[in-house]
């Protein structure tokens, strides 16, 4: 992830003119070696120690691709010693620590916020954007299916409630956006199917009652073979007036009803426009110059930790719901 990152950086001139990379920190100093060479990283501070880094450097941000579960000491550190923070997600591994997260960048008066790249996909923006407008109606529901074989090797596949923590965090966190609701309350079922090379949760099927009466669902799995989705998720929402389908990729089609009679009543095709060029995002590039540009106006970045922790709030919440089999409310969980 660190090289995505940096390519994103390397690749967008207006984050090549206002961030500069001054120090990398990994375990492993060599694989940190390796990175700044390969990104011709020049006068970088190279090191094993995050503290030790940062005193030699006085960054202002860090920027922390670490595992899950080294995430709350590497934020932590970053924000008791002055810097901003942009975390991969998940934010955290419980949401006791996310919720102290939020506390200490309160405290610190620092900006934590997290990489939910996936909400700054075109795509997602799009769909927003035409409910927004009105063309289907009141929105009524969102339903997603993902669906890969996804052979990782590494942590991943020894990692508890996998598919869950590490995956669906990113579609919960676009159908919030999307919905633009608040998550109540959830429903979840986790397995690990037949013939699944991950230890175990590499599937998960969730019921998730939003606000204003809208039920979000999920349906999805990393051990699928044979036809996969997209990466963001194969998407159907319905309106009071129609649906709206999108593949993930690039297919948007929708449909509205006219007339009143008929026992299906008849549809038209309806436009999904795309987006404005100043409306165009891109994925990581977008959330790094989202963040970049908080810290220098002094507003709070779309993705911002104490906002980001509802998303995680439902992830947990799903979590628990398939550990007791039972329905679980999610409100209030963030307060």
């Amino acid at each position: 992830m660190a090289k995505g990152w940096l390519k994103a950086i390397a690749e967008t001139p207006r984050l090549q003119s206002t961030v500069r990379i001054v120090g990398l920190v990994d375990v492993n100093p060599q694989a940190a070696t390796a990175l700044a060479e390969a990104f011709q990283l020049k006068d970088v501070v190279i090191g094993s120690d995050l503290e030790t880094v940062l005193a030699k450097t006085s960054a202002d941000v860090v920027f922390d691709v670490v595992i899950p579960a080294a995430r709350h000491s590497v934020v932590s550190t970053g924000l008791r010693l002055g810097c901003h923070v942009l975390s991969e997600k998940p934010m955290a591994v419980s949401l006791e620590e996310g919720l102290d997260l939020v506390a200490r960048a309160e405290k610190a008066g620092r900006i934590h916020a997290v990489v939910q790249n996936r909400r700054f996909i075109s795509g997602v923006r799009r769909m927003r954007a035409f409910l927004d407008s009105g063309a289907i109606g009141e929105l009524t529901g969102i339903h997603c299916d993902f669906f890969i074989g996804a052979h990782f090797g590494g942590f991943r596949e020894a990692m508890d409630n996998v598919l869950l923590l590490d995956m669906a965090i990113h579609t919960f966190d676009a159908a919030r956006f999307v919905a633009d609701k608040t998550p109540l309350a959830v429903y979840c079922h986790e397995s690990n199917p037949k013939g699944s090379w991950y230890g175990r949760d590499a599937a998960a099927d969730a019921i998730f009652e939003f606000s204003d009466d809208v039920t979000f669902t999920y349906r999805g799995s990393w051990c699928a073979e044979g036809a996969n989705t997209s990466w963001e998720s194969q998407w159907r929402i319905i309106g009071t007036k129609g649906t709206l389908l999108w593949d993930g990729a690039d297919a948007f089609q929708a449909h509205r009803v006219v007339g009143n009679d008929g026992f299906l009543r008849d549809l038209e095709p309806v436009n999904v426009p795309e987006l404005a060029d100043d409306a165009q995002t891109h994925g990581h590039a977008s959330v790094i110059s989202d963040f970049i540009a908080a810290i220098r106006d002094g507003s709070e970045p779309e993705t911002a930790s104490n906002d980001n922790i509802k998303s995680l709030a439902m992830v947990f919440a799903a979590i628990e719901s398939a550990r007791s089999r039972q329905r679980v409310t999610i409100q209030n969980r963030t307060v």
